[in-house]
This record gives structure tokens, sequence and C-alpha cells, in this order.
């Protein structure tokens, strides 16, 4: 047993020593492994560094042959200048002894003419000692003699001369004055004024007129409300009248009976519809007259609310004359008066179509015309010198520019040529105006409408702010403002409108 014990610790005994052995030889194979690998790495680095070496200084050698490249443009450039200047300064001193050259003989020739200056003055001397001796008189008498002689004569010729060119001066400018008016207005087509206050509406048959009027007087009242505007249904055959102060209201009123009749469909809420739409119509008709204006007269960069106030003269009046013919013929004037003077005729044209702007605003305040189309164009951006135009072509202004008094000329020749204008016509319309804004400035007034010839002023009163009592309060007190305030031929019978609408929608 014993043997076997021993045996067993010698076998592990030496198999401990063999291990061991082993083990020194792994680690040595290891770190001659790592040693390796570290030369390479290392011999790698080396490498990379001499690669990066090499780099810098071939950078550094580039950059150095840029500098010394530059430097020796540089010196070029300076040696060539150097050249430049070396010659420039052979130039100058060639020039200088030139100039001393020309100096020396300049001052040679001052010398001789200072010689015969003297010799000059000595004989001038002499000759004024034998004129005086040979006279009788001093210098210094015939000189104040020969002055006064010279005086007299210089002022009668040229009190003559003065006079011969004022007066030919006058009948020229007088002539030349009325060809430049009477050319401008030569050149210039105008027609006379036409001034209507009713327009026939014709129809196809007379039995329209029952359709139009309706059940109990109703699709007219409808009309009429919408409008503004009396229609006339009487024995005429196969015609209504349209009668109405305000062309616009005019107009509306025929295209909306011309469209409800060739529909066919006319009852009150039809006719609202309509007039509405052919309001909006109209309204873009005006705008289109305005760009066709500016077109025509070759007039650009109007503002667009400046070519809507164009476009509204046609359905004005001044005096009984078209307000819109009458800014076409004052700008057409305005031109050829302007080219006959030298002067620019677009700007002219510009501001002859724009001088009665102030008579279309859509309020209507206080200032005279003039002022207001003058303020008018300065809101919109138009030159200063059309401003002036604008604004003192009545005087209210005092003239700043060439093309105010033409623009003054031009209107009054369109306003004052035979059959031009009719005052009866412009205080009509007014008073019927007047009449209107009356009534329209009481609360609760909605429209006012003066018809038949302003016999009759109807006034349409919103339901929710007037009772039926107040209507006729409201009705009485218009009447006794009129009486007060304005002059009229005859009676005005006021007939104020309220009424009520219930609305609903089926779904």
């Amino acid at each position: 047993m014993a043997v076997a014990i021993v045996g067993l610790i010698a076998g592990y005994m030496y198999a401990s020593s063999r291990s061991k052995k082993n083990a020194r030889s792994q680690a040595n194979i290891i770190v001659d492994e790592a040693r390796r690998e570290g030369e390479v790495i290392k011999e790698k680095k080396l490498l990379e560094a001499k690669e990066q070496e090499l780099k810098i200084k071939n950078e550094a050698e580039r950059q150095a042959n840029q500098k010394l490249q530059k430097i020796q443009a540089s010196e070029a450039r300076a040696k060539q200048k150097e050249i430049q200047l070396n010659q420039q300064q052979s130039e100058l001193a060639k020039r200088k002894n030139e100039l001393d050259n020309q100096r020396s003989a300049v001052e040679k020739q001052k010398e001789a003419l200072v010689v015969r200056e003297a010799d000059v003055e000595n004989m001038h001397r002499q000759a004024m000692e034998n004129l005086e001796h040979i006279s009788g008189l001093s210098v210094e008498e015939a000189r104040e003699r020969l002055i006064e002689s010279l005086k007299d004569e210089a002022k009668t010729a040229a009190a003559s001369y003065i006079n011969d060119i004022m007066d030919d001066a006058r009948m020229t400018a007088s002539k030349e004055a009325k060809r430049i008016v009477v050319q401008s207005i030569q050149r210039v087509a105008t027609e006379t004024a036409v001034e209507n206050s009713v327009t026939v509406f014709h129809i196809d048959s007379d039995e329209v007129k029952g359709r139009i009027i309706g059940r109990e007087g109703r699709n007219i009242r409808a009309l009429e409300a919408a409008t503004g505007i009396e229609i006339i249904v009487d024995d005429t055959p196969e015609a209504i009248v349209l009668s109405g102060f305000d062309p616009v209201r005019r107009e509306i009123a025929r295209l909306a009976l011309h469209q409800l009749v060739a529909d066919g469909r006319i009852h009150p809420a039809r006719i609202e519809e309509v007039v509405a739409k052919v309001r909006k119509q109209v309204e873009e008709e005006i705008i289109e007259t305005g760009k066709r204006t500016a077109i025509d007269l070759g007039i650009h960069g109007l503002h667009p609310e400046l070519i809507r106030m164009v476009g509204r003269m046609k359905y004005r009046s001044s005096y009984g004359q078209n307000l819109l013919q009458h800014s076409r013929e004052t700008a057409n004037l305005c031109a050829v008066m302007a080219s006959e003077l030298g002067l620019n005729p677009k700007k002219a044209r510009r501001a002859g179509l724009l001088h009665d702007i102030g008579k279309v605003p859509d309020d209507e305040p206080e200032l005279p015309h003039a002022l207001l189309g003058m303020k008018l164009a300065e809101k919109f951006k138009e030159k200063p010198e059309i401003c002036n135009a604008i604004g003192a072509h009545h005087d209210e202004v005092e003239q700043t520019s060439l093309l105010a008094p033409i623009v003054q000329v031009c209107d009054a020749i369109s306003g004052a040529r035979p059959g031009a204008r009719r005052e009866i016509v412009e205080a009509y319309i007014k008073r019927l105006n007047d009449l209107e804004q009356l009534a329209l400035s009481y609360p609760g007034v909605i429209k006012t409408y003066a018809i038949q010839a302003g016999r009759e002023l109807r006034v349409i009163v919103g339901a929710e702010k007037i009772s039926d009592v107040e209507t006729e309060k409201l009705s009485a007190e218009i009447a006794r403002k009129i009486q007060d305030e304005m002059t009229y031929p005859g009676q005005v019978k006021i007939t104020v409108i309220r009424e009520t609408r219930a609305v609903s929608f089926a779904k």
C-alpha cells in the first residue's frame, strides 16, 4: 500500500514538472510574437512619419517658390516703372528746355512791344496836342460833348426801337394766341350737349304692360322701389317710359326690364334679384369705360380708383353737358395747345382728363370740386403739376405750372362753345339731388328717390328702426323741412314706405 502511494506521488511530481516546461515554452512563443508585431508597428509608424515629413517639406518648398515668384514679379514691375520714370524725366527735361527757349523769345517780343507802345504813346500825345490846338477844346471838354451827343441819340433810337418792339410783340402775341386757340378748337371734333331725363323702353306687345304692372301694381312698385325710377305705363303703344334725372338709375332700370321681359318671370323677389345683378354689371361697365377712355387718350399708369371715377363721368353731366365727353374734349384741347406751346402733350392730356374728377366722388363733401379733385389726385400719387392744374382750373389755388392755365383755358373753351351747356338742366338735377339728400339725413332712412320731375319724393325706411306711427311723423317733418329750406315750383309729395318681410327656406 505504501509503495503504491509513493508511486502516485512520484507520478504527480513528474507531470507537474512537464506542464511547467510547456507553459514556459508557450510564454516565450507569445513574447516573441509580440516583439515581432511591435517591430512591424514601429516600422509602419516610422514610414508614416517620414511620408508626413516629406509632404510638409514639399508644401513648404511650394509656398517658398510662390513667394519667390511674386518677389521676382514685383522686382520686374519695379524695374519697368523705373525705366518709364527715366523716360518721363528725359521727356520733361526736353520740354523744360523748349519752354525756356520759348520764354526767352517771349521776353524779347515783350521788350520790343514796350518800345513800340512808347512810340505809339508819343505819337498819340502829339496827335492830341495838335487836335486841341486846332479845335480850341481840351480833351475832357471834347469827351463830355461827345458823350452828351451820343446819349441823346441813343435815347431817341432806343425809345423808338422799344416802341416798335412792343407794338410788334403785342400784335404778334395776340395773333399767335388767337391762332393757337382757334387751331386747337378746330382740331378737336365736338358734339352739342344732349341731356335726357327719360328713357323709352320698347316692348313687343301691350300684353307685357300688364305683366310689368302685376297684380294690384305690386311688380311696378317693387321695380320703382328697387331702381328709384318712375315707370310710366300709359296708352303709348308698345312703349314704357322710364323717368328719372340720374342716368345710372335709368340704365339699371332699362337693363333690368329687358332681362325680366326676356325671361318672363316677373315678381318682386325676381325683380330685386335682377336689379342687383344689373347694378353690378353697370359698375363693371363703368370700370371698362374708364379703361377704354384712358387707352383711347394714350394715358397710362392711372390708379384703378381714378379709372373708376373716369368711367362714372359717363353718367354725370355738368350744366347739361356730359361730363365724360367734356373731359375727353378738354384733354384733347390741352394736348393740342401744349404741343403748340412746346410743352409735354401727355401731361396736358392727363391733367385735362382728370380736371373734373371732383364731381364724381363716392361721398359728397362740402369742398369745391376743383379742390376735391386735387386732393383725390394727390391721394392716388399723381404728379404735383397735374394736381396743381386740377386744383387751379377755377382759381381756388395758385397756379404753379404752365399746365394749370392751359387746363383752365381748355375747360372754358369746351364749356363755352355754342350748345355745350344748359344751366337749367344742371339746376334741375341739383334740386332733385338736394331733395334726396335732405330726406336721407334722417335716422332710419335707407333709400330716397325723387321722381315725377321732383314733384314726388319716395322715402324707404327700415322696418326694424321706425314704426308705422313714426313714419307719419317722419313724412310731416320732411315736408316741413323742404318748405323751410328749399325753393321749388308747385308742390312736393312725400311718400314714406315701411315694409316688413319674412323670408324662410325649405330644405
